[in-house]
């Protein structure tokens, strides 16, 4: 009988007989299936391919019209005949993939590319209306906060800006005020209609303000952008904390378009522009500058100024020159409420051997008040550069250069108060400086710092310090909070005699000190040059430098607010804005 069925086709084949007795060694004592048991598994499979849909079921069904003798083994070695698991053991696409896991892998890609992403099929635009996905977009890429229903934003007033709770209508104590209704708004629209079109603006800019230049941060503040113009405080308090004042604001109204708004004056917010001139560089323009006029004209306006710049009035303020400074700055500042354009700076890269971390300081400069200067190493030489200025050395000039190769050894507490000793000690460095600079240059490197002026000049310079920040320093140039070199230990420090100082509270211990020179210069930048001076390191957030030729002495003091967006990406970049920026004001 057997021999009869398998000569009339019926029954298992030599072939399958052959692959059976192989499956039976590997697995064991597993019993066969009968001949029943194969068709309805058979009979099963290819009913479920033909409801089943979709590209993820493209392999479940070829697996359906195989039979038991195209039983394929998996990843642990047993045979998968069938049963329950059904489907690829790999997806072979996206598509494949579950929804959830496909909203994971979205979330982690730049917000640029998602309208891309969109456009792929159906399943993806789909799963792009997700909000995970954006809101993670808005956190990673702005730094807003998690839900937009419970914002907090930072603001100028009550009455203006803040608020406690992002609803239609705000309730808080004294005042009453008409919100856009963000209860409708969702991350997607925030990052498509405000944070994507104008991201090119967040960071660091320098107005253009004639010799005062100026710091203003972009930053996202809540559900707006905030244009926020940094102010030194009021001189002399070098180490109270900045002051800010709104420029401009941009937020979402109920239609989806961001709209601008003009911060300046005392009316409240009112309609605005911004322009994008070119890169690294952008406009505001104010569209209802009556917003900014006062009842009592322009003696109300200077009074009210008068005491926001200075935090005192006209009477307060016996010197007549400085009076006449601050006169000249009104009327000066005051051309430019209604335009005025400005220019992306970066913060300076931080490297190992730096003597401190560079970055931004207050400094008091005489009858001109607190200034923003901009600390940055390069090589052997420490440079401070202003952010703001005044009509004789104006913004974007370097202010202070200071050899790290030439320290100043101080000596006792008594000869320090003698200038006349002290003046000795840094002019006779100075004359060293001098003829060492006249000599014939050895090698292209020499002379690194005092390249000549210029895109070209400033580049090589770059170039040639780089070398020596990294291998040419000596220990001369006692540089750096590196861990290999702890911090010097404090020196009794004393102004000399004779040395005006705006504050009178001063550290009286030192770490280090150095020969450099500072910057002055005639009314409108006349005459300018280099005077030899002493740099002096007390902390980490404070330097000193005396002005032996003026017998004067600044004190400068780290700003230590958070400015996101505003580091360089290399030091070539930063080397290009150095030298844009002295051609601002040159």
């Amino acid at each position: 009988m057997a021999v009869c069925a398998r000569l009339c086709g019926v029954g298992q084949s030599r072939r399958c007989r052959r692959r059976q007795r192989n499956d039976q060694q590997d697995q064991g004592s597993d019993s066969d299936m009968d001949e029943e048991e194969e068709e309805r598994i058979v009979g099963q499979r290819r009913s479920d391919a033909g409801t089943a849909g979709g590209p993820g079921r493209v392999a479940a069904a070829a697996a359906a019209t195989a039979g038991p003798s195209d039983a394929c083994e998996d990843g642990s070695g047993h045979i998968n005949r069938g049963g329950s698991n059904r489907g690829p053991l790999h997806p072979e696409s996206l598509m494949e993939l579950p929804p959830e896991l496909l909203v994971e892998i979205f979330s982690l890609l730049p917000g640029t590319v998602l309208p891309n992403v969109a456009l792929v099929c159906k399943k993806f635009r789909q799963i792009l209306n997700t909000e995970t996905i954006w809101r993670r977009r808005c956190v990673e890429e702005f730094g807003m906060k998690e839900d937009l229903r419970k914002m907090e934003a930072g603001g100028v007033s009550s009455q203006d800006l803040y608020v406690k709770r992002v609803v239609l209508r705000v309730k808080s104590g004294r005042f009453m005020k008409l919100l856009p209704d963000y209860e409708h708004m969702d991350y997607r629209d925030v990052y498509t209609h405000l944070l994507h079109p104008y991201r090119h603006i967040l960071g660091l800019w320098q107005p253009d303000i004639g010799p005062y230049g100026g710091l203003l941060n972009v930053v996202v503040d809540g559900l707006f952008i905030i244009g926020w113009m940094y102010l030194p405080p009021h001189d002399p308090r070098v180490e109270d904390p900045m002051r800010r004042r709104p420029l401009f604001r941009i937020h979402l109204m109920e239609s989806k378009k961001a709209t601008v708004e003009c911060m300046y004056g005392h009316k409240g917010p009112h309609k605005g522009d911004i322009q994008t001139v070119k890169k690294d560089e952008f406009s505001t323009k104010c569209n209802q500058t009556d917003h900014h006029r006062m009842p009592g004209g322009r003696q109300e306006e200077f009074r009210t100024w008068l005491e926001e710049e200075w935090g005192r009035t006209l009477e307060e303020i016996f010197h007549e020159h400085m009076q006449e400074l601050i006169l000249m700055k009104f009327i000066y500042t005051s051309q430019y409420d209604n335009c005025l354009t400005y220019r992306r700076i970066y913060l300076p890269p931080v490297m190992p051997s730096d003597l401190l971390q560079p970055g931004l300081f207050k400094g008091t400069y005489g009858s001109h008040g607190l200034e923003i200067v901009m600390l940055s190493f390069h090589g052997t030489s420490a440079r401070a550069t202003k952010l703001t200025g005044d009509p004789n050395v104006p913004a974007g000039q370097l202010t202070l250069d200071v050899d790290l190769s030439q320290p100043v050894d101080l000596p006792e507490l008594d000869k320090q108060r003698n200038i006349d000793e002290l003046s000795r000690i840094i002019l006779e460095i100075h004359g060293k400086v001098q003829r060492e600079a006249e000599q014939p240059a050895c090698g292209p490197s020499a002379n690194v710092g005092h390249a000549a002026e210029g895109a070209g000049g400033v580049e090589r310079a770059a170039e040639e310090a780089m070398e020596v920040d990294h291998g040419a320093c000596t220990d001369a140039c006692q540089s750096g909070p590196s861990s290999s070199s702890p911090p010097s230990e404090a020196k009794p420090f004393v102004l000399p005699l004779g040395v005006i100082a705006r504050n009178e509270v001063y550290p009286r211990t030192c770490r280090k000190s150095f020969y450099g020179t500072g910057l002055i210069a005639g009314h409108g930048f006349t005459s300018p040059e280099r005077t030899p001076g002493l740099f002096v390191l007390f902390d980490e957030d404070r330097f000193g430098f005396i002005w032996l030729e003026l017998k004067s002495f600044s004190l400068y003091s780290r700003l230590t607010d958070n400015l996101p967006h505003a580091h360089a990406p290399n030091m070539e970049r930063f080397e290009a804005m150095l030298c844009n920026m002295q051609s601002w004001t040159s």
